[in-house]
């Protein structure tokens, strides 16, 4: 599901926020005085505010793949058959790789402003169901 700003949103599962917190205003050394958790539960209502799309960093195996696929589709009629099946069985061993890369190439996380005043800023937009 693709979320846009402005979107109407639930929070599709209960989430339990917990760490260290800090007294607006205090300094920043004062980073870590207090202890704290909250529970958020599932379909707390809110407005995505921003959407943040982050495209991830290829592996050596899907740059590979890309290469080999290329050089296959290019020039594999010319190929003598022997060279042009073992170009092929590369290709095979490393469209695994591929498929899980396209599968999670675009990360997307949101800035969601509850209808309870909080605000949950880059969380995968997952943890949330359209309203």
């Amino acid at each position: 599901m693709t979320l846009n700003v402005g979107q109407r949103v639930r929070l599709a599962a209960d989430l339990r926020l917990a760490g260290s917190v800090t007294p607006a205003g205090e300094p920043p050394e004062e980073t870590g005085a207090f202890a704290a958790s909250l529970a958020l539960a599932a379909g707390i209502e809110g407005t995505v505010e921003r959407v943040d799309e982050h495209h991830r960093q290829q592996s050596h195996e899907v740059r590979e793949y890309l290469r080999l696929k290329s050089l296959l589709d290019d020039f594999g009629h010319q190929m003598p058959p022997v060279s042009r099946k073992q170009l092929e069985e590369q290709v095979g061993s490393l469209e695994e790789q591929w498929v899980a890369h396209q599968r999670r190439m675009l990360r997307v996380t949101v800035r969601v402003r509850l209808d309870n005043g909080f605000v949950l800023d880059d969380v995968p937009e997952e943890a949330f169901a359209s309203a």
